[in-house]
């Protein structure tokens, strides 16, 4: 998956396959071959941050 660069688009997409597809930002990480701490900065710059027990950032 091509992450996009938007910061409230990546957090749309992200959010997105977290609910549908990964039990978890490591996993969709992983199996993505994203970079987990560019995306967890890039949405902490609009506000958002992971909840793990959410499995989403909120």
């Amino acid at each position: 998956m091509k992450l996009p660069k938007d910061k409230a688009m990546l957090l749309s997409v992200v959010n997105t396959a977290l609910r549908d597809r990964y039990s978890s930002l490591d996993e969709l990480a992983l199996c993505e071959n994203a970079d987990k701490g560019q995306i967890t900065e890039a949405l902490a710059d609009i506000g958002y941050a992971y909840d793990a027990a959410q499995n989403r950032f909120v």
